[in-house]
């Protein structure tokens, strides 16, 4: 039982009971939020570090001698230097899987929107277009029925398989693509072989060099005009310029991202520009929000929990 300091709880919300952490320490200082610098001079004296986004440099471990075990509130551990926190002995324990539920309910959520074209019908009702029909209804985009439908899931790890399994549910036809850069020693068939059919692309792959742009011109170019590409992995697993300029080019039938290359994107980006132009694209944006369901978030403490007591047993 040591003192724990938390660098950026409102990464987590407001709404989150801390008490399975506080049953495993004997102090817990929190902080909503934490620069490096900040950080460094908040860990001192602290045997614990519960860290979600802020970065835990070589230099900062150095100089935090007290420091024994670092909990990332998170799957990633990019902002920890993981190698001078083995070299100095600092245990670094992450979370994982704290969120499938959540991850794949939002991931169905996308593919329905954007196969019942959405977007585009609420911008039509709210431009007035349904009033002026001289009939009941709008059809002047189509709709893609999922039932029978070819989904390529690219990741077939926990979050991957849930979001096959819940597709299914809707009579979806599921393939998962070979990891890619690892083709030729895996059962499972390529991704190039499986896009020319695919009439939904649904992304759940970590971003390494072999996953950088892996939805790219070349790629795009081998989807149906109509096919739907949903993207709650990592931003730049695709080309975010070559995917909106094949969706306005209608080589591409609906495009939904969570994720962005910079995450906040204060010097904005091409897709959220898009979604305020005049033309009605099939285009959904969301501000990683995923995996924020409230049972999630607090996942996230109970298994961060369970990182403690281990440590400490």
């Amino acid at each position: 039982m040591m003192k724990a300091v938390m660098l950026d709880a409102d990464s987590l919300g407001t709404d989150i009971d801390l008490t399975p952490i506080r049953d495993h320490v004997n102090e817990l200082e929190v902080f909503a939020t934490s620069t490096s610098q900040e950080a460094r001079q908040r860990l001192e004296g602290a045997e614990i570090a519960l860290v979600n986004k802020v970065v835990l440099d070589g230099e900062a471990l150095a100089a935090l001698p007290t420091l024994r075990h670092i909990c990332v509130l998170a799957t990633g551990t990019n902002n920890i230097d993981m190698e001078a926190a083995r070299k100095l002995g600092i245990r670094v324990d992450n979370v994982s899987a704290y969120g499938t539920a959540s991850v794949a309910q939002h991931t169905l959520m996308l593919i329905l929107t954007l196969a019942t074209r959405l977007p585009c019908y609420q911008r039509d009702v709210a431009q007035g277009a349904w009033g002026r029909s001289p009939f009941f209804c709008l059809m002047d985009h189509t709709t893609l029925q999922l039932a029978g439908k070819k989904l390529v899931v690219v990741g077939q790890g926990e979050l991957g398989s849930e979001v096959a399994r819940l597709a299914e549910a809707f009579g979806m036809r599921v393939d998962f693509a070979a990891r890619p850069g690892h083709e030729a020693n895996d059962p499972r068939s390529a991704l190039d072989d499986l896009l020319p059919e695919a009439d939904v692309v649904s992304l759940h792959c970590p971003l390494t060099e072999q996953t950088r742009h892996l939805i790219g011109q070349h790629r795009l170019q081998q989807m149906k005009d109509n096919a739907l590409l949903v993207n709650c992995a990592r931003g730049s697993v695709i080309d975010e310029d070559a995917a909106l300029a094949a969706l306005k080019a209608g080589k591409l039938g609906g495009l939904a991202v969570d994720v962005l290359p910079a995450e906040p994107p204060r010097e904005g980006h091409a897709l959220i520009d898009a979604l305020s132009e005049s033309s009605a694209l099939n285009l959904i944006v969301t501000p990683h929000s995923a995996w924020i369901t409230p049972e999630a978030r607090q996942n996230i403490i109970q298994l961060t929990a369970d990182n403690l007591a281990r440590a400490a047993s």
